[in-house]
């Protein structure tokens, strides 16, 4: 049994206890955060359309007509006209047959994965994968091949390990903690050359990239060409929830297969109203997209100016890596203090010694805003004993995998609280 006080204890000498901020008022490009005004730079809220009249209308509207939860399953009583409305809006959008819509990004993960992958057959995935993938492989049972991020070598090299019994290929698009990009063209490749299934988490590039805020499997041209893209509607779309865009005959085997679809409450009526809301303001006005990659380019470039190394991160999501866990708090309530909350980001979120500040560009920002706002985080970095063109020391890992054994999740395993706990530097997904 787990002694809490001793773990809570543990977890604070390790710089790793977290608490939760209170945002007073609705998700803008300004809050107020423990009573503090602030520029947030640390939200999801990409567009800045959670707060938007007609997506908080939208919403208001639905609770009226529908009433505020949706009261069962889908497969019980649970499927309302505004659930299928908004399914068939978002595989119009994704180029795709059919949607289905899952109770969160979390959900749609592990419930998708562990549908398709089954004991005896090999995931493969990214070692930077969100934690709701690291989840949905262990949920299956099935052994898990975690490749080196992005790199493909690795990945071709697990491939022939599996002796033909690879499942799924499974990555995000845009990487959470990183914003730089998944090699979607490889990967595509690859799936399609060994008959394996291909699953790409679009959370951070749906309503950010491509063509229309399409995502990033459309700015590749690639958007029909995997079995499974999973979106969420709780970042760029302002709202809550996730779905899954697919073919007619894997959304019919997920609606009989996937354990977080048939065994949880259906939507919300206001939050899938407030995310079809969304939806059409981001088809009638694209620029949005436009917009927040003009930001990005523009914090970027400061940030830069500043001497913090952002040039990895293709995106809205910028990394300010500081290494040190308590550093990096440090840092933030620093910038708190100067009117900037940019949230510091530590493990297991990430990996040892790349505690961080992970910032997020909105299309709501404005220029001159983001311009003091690196300049914020650049004072408060100093001021906590950082300087921000110093390089966190991070220890890399120079083995050569050709003589590694095949990486697979031990049954027996014993469960960790977090997932970097172990001394070795871990590349499977338990």
């Amino acid at each position: 049994m787990i002694e809490l006080d001793a773990r809570l204890s543990e977890l604070k000498a390790l710089g790793l206890y977290r608490r939760t901020r209170r945002i007073s008022g609705p998700q803008g490009s300004h809050v107020v955060v423990d009573g503090k005004p602030a520029l947030l730079l640390c939200s999801n809220n990409y567009l800045g359309l959670a707060d938007h009249p007609r997506v908080r209308g939208a919403a208001a509207d639905a609770a009226t007509r529908w009433g505020v939860g949706a009261g069962a399953s889908r497969l019980v009583s649970g499927t309302m006209t505004i659930h299928r409305r908004l399914e068939e809006r978002l595989a119009a959008f994704k180029g795709r047959e059919a949607a289905l819509l899952f109770g969160s990004g979390y959900l749609a993960n592990t419930g998708v994965i562990a549908a398709l992958a089954r004991p005896g057959d090999v995931v493969f995935s990214d070692e930077l994968n969100h934690a709701s993938i690291v989840d949905g492989c262990r949920l299956s049972r099935a052994e898990t091949f975690v490749y080196h991020h992005c790199d493909v070598e690795h990945l071709v090299w697990g491939i022939a390990q599996a002796e033909r019994r690879g499942a799924l290929i499974v990555t995000d698009s845009v990487f959470s903690m990183d914003g730089d990009i998944a090699p979607l063209e490889q990967l595509v490749e690859l799936a399609d050359r060994h008959r394996i299934r291909l699953m790409v988490d679009e959370a951070h590039g749906t309503g950010t990239l491509g063509p229309d805020g399409r995502g990033a499997l459309a700015e590749a041209g690639l958007e029909d060409e995997v079995d499974v893209l999973m979106g969420t509607l709780g970042k760029a779309l302002g709202s809550y929830g996730a779905f899954v865009a697919c073919d007619e005959r894997m959304a019919r085997y997920l609606v009989n297969s996937a354990r977080t679809f048939i065994f949880s409450t259906a939507l919300p009526p206001p939050a899938v109203a407030g995310a079809l809301a969304a939806l059409e303001l981001l088809e009638e006005n694209p620029r949005r997209v436009r917009k927040l990659q003009t930001n990005a380019d523009t914090l970027r470039a400061e940030l830069e100016r500043e001497g913090f190394d952002v040039r990895l991160s293709q995106t809205h999501i910028l990394p300010l890596v500081v290494g040190d866990p308590a550093l990096a708090v440090d840092v933030c309530e620093r910038a708190l203090a100067g009117g900037v909350f940019a949230q510091a980001i530590r493990p297991p979120t990430v990996p040892p010694r790349t505690s961080r500040l992970r910032l997020a560009v909105m299309a709501s920002h404005r220029t001159v805003e983001l311009r003091n706002a690196a300049h914020t985080l650049a004072q408060a970095a100093r001021a906590a004993g950082f300087e921000p063109r110093q390089r966190p020391m991070v220890v890399a890992d120079d083995e050569d995998f050709e003589d590694e054994p095949m990486e697979v999740v031990p049954q027996q395993a014993a469960p960790q609280v977090f997932d970097f706990e172990a001394p070795e530097r871990i590349r499977r997904a338990a």
